[in-house]
């Protein structure tokens, strides 16, 4: 790769406003954002944008060259499809740059009524092969795709390289055993599923139990771990919860960490990925601030460095004091067995 190549678009996550304008200001190019409602994906209390604050955050960016994005990337249901049509409208009439979708039909509903408005293809929608991309592109116009965390570099060149659709992979954040879109752990527990409800463990059924020797975690009664007195304590997910298979307690299904592709930034560059993304709607404006400046020195020194690139401790330990589990991984894009 040649020192002029610019860098792909670095996509950083936005829960709240204060969580936006870190991204902006630690060199983010664009920021996505959800509604306060079940249409998107991180559906959590005290997290998302109403009109009021969507809007401060738009002019926010907009005056500092970025881009906004709203994640409208759950699954619309069937008894009362209008709060997900109605966020479509509200995206457009708020003049978004683009509106991240999962559910075809509402990428159908986008394209028949706004078709001026820029559609990208939601992590959520499971497009592991470029066919899928291709069809979401002839039939929708969605002009990017966001591939699920599970394809290693060469399923992501193939994809590439047989689209004319931009593609977007996850460079840093909490990562999932399930394909994404595919997972239905949550709603096995709780009935309400990540891609109807915008959780996969919704806060009113997540309770904490503090015993004398440790703390319990539950999920609808489920328990998920069991944290000694000084041992800190995570959000439960039954994917990475700890179980007692054959006498031994452990991390059956996945151990928590996150996903960093720093050290391996020219090879998904070299590719030709329009967009890197970053994954924490769910996290504080300290870690969007922390993750954004990371990549962001990280993607510009790869661009000018071509070959020359090294990575800096400083960005790893940066990364490092933000990863979920205190653990980082290459996650599918290693594969030394292959």
């Amino acid at each position: 790769m040649s020192s002029s190549s610019p860098p792909p678009e670095l996509v950083c996550p936005a829960g709240s406003l204060p969580a936006l304008k870190a991204a902006v200001d630690h060199g983010a190019d664009a920021v996505y954002i959800g509604l306060k409602n079940e249409t998107n994906a991180r559906n959590f209390p005290g997290l998302n944008f109403d009109e009021i604050s969507a809007r401060a955050g738009i002019q926010y960016a907009r005056q500092r060259g970025r881009k906004v994005f709203m994640a409208i990337n759950t699954y619309a249901q069937g008894v009362d499809i209008t709060r997900w049509t109605r966020g479509i409208d509200q995206a457009a009439d708020l003049g978004v740059d683009a509106v991240i979708l999962a559910d075809i039909g509402l990428m159908r509903y986008a394209a028949q009524r706004h078709p001026g408005l820029r559609l990208h293809m939601s992590v959520q929608s499971s497009a592991t092969n470029y066919e899928a991309v291709n069809l979401a592109h002839e039939l929708f116009g969605v002009q990017r795709a966001v591939l699920p965390r599970v394809l290693t570099l060469d399923q992501v060149r193939h994809v590439i390289e047989h689209t004319p659709v931009q593609i977007e992979v996850f460079g840093f954040g909490s990562l999932c055993v399930m394909v994404e879109g595919r997972c239905l752990l949550s709603s096995y527990a709780t009935g309400e599923s990540p891609n109807t409800h915008g959780v996969c463990s919704p806060a009113k059924y997540v309770r904490w139990e503090e015993g004398a020797a440790a703390l319990d975690a539950r999920l609808n009664g489920v328990l998920i771990d069991r944290y000694a007195k000084d041992e800190p304590a995570g959000y439960p997910t039954l994917c990475k919860g700890r179980f007692a298979v054959q006498d031994e307690t452990y991390y059956a299904l996945e151990e928590p960490t996150s996903l960093n592709v720093i050290t391996m930034l020219p090879q998904i560059m070299a590719m030709g990925v329009s967009a890197i993304k970053v994954e924490g709607r769910q996290r504080s404006p300290a870690y969007v601030a922390q993750v954004t400046q990371a990549l962001r020195a990280a993607l510009d020194a790869a661009a000018h460095d071509g070959a020359r690139y090294n990575v800096k401790p400083a960005w790893q330990q940066a990364l490092g004091k933000v990863a979920e589990g205190q653990q980082q991984t290459l996650g599918a894009y290693s594969r030394p067995w292959r």
